[in-house]
C-alpha cells in the first residue's frame, strides 16, 4: 500500500494474504484527533468484485460503528466498486471519523450526541477508547 500519513494496512501473515491488519489515525480538528484505531480487513476470494469486510478491532465510539466494531459505510456496501483499493477504503474510513452519516447510525446515542453535546460525546469516546 502507498505511504499515506495517518493510515496503514498490511497482511497479517504471508500464509494468508486475504486477512490484513490496519491502523487509522483520527483526523486533525475532529473528536478523534491524536487517537489511533486498529482495524481488520478480510478480503473475499472474489475481491475486488466484492467489498472486503472491515471492522474496528479496538473499542470505537462513532455514529456509524456498532459496539462490535461493524462499520456502516456506503462504499463497503451498495456503493462498492472494483476500482476501490485499500488506500481508498482507509481514507474513506478516516474521513468518516470527522463526517459521520447521522441519518444512518449504528450507534444512535453517538449520533444524537454528535451535534447536541460535544463534551459528552468526547467523554464517552475517550471512555470507550481506553477500554482497549
Amino acid at each position: 500500500m502507498a505511504n499515506t500519513p495517518g493510515i496503514s494496512a498490511f497482511p497479517e501473515s504471508d500464509a494468508n494474504m486475504l486477512l490484513w491488519t490496519g491502523t487509522i489515525e483520527g483526523p486533525e480538528g475532529t473528536y478523534y484527533e491524536g487517537l489511533k484505531f486498529k482495524i481488520s480487513i478480510q478480503f473475499p476470494a472474489n475481491y475486488p468484485y466484492t467489498a472486503p469486510t472491515i471492522k474496528f478491532t479496538c473499542p470505537m465510539w462513532h455514529p456509524n460503528v456498532d459496539m462490535s466494531g461493524n462499520i456502516c459505510l456506503d462504499i463497503l456496501k451498495e456503493k462498492w466498486s472494483a476500482v476501490y483499493n485499500v488506500q481508498t477504503i482507509l481514507l474513506s474510513l478516516q474521513s468518516l471519523l470527522g463526517e459521520p452519516n447521522n441519518k444512518s447510525p449504528l450507534n444512535a446515542q453517538a449520533a444524537q450526541l454528535w451535534d447536541k453535546n460535544p463534551a459528552e460525546y468526547k467523554r464517552l469516546l475517550m471512555q470507550r477508547y481506553q477500554e482497549d
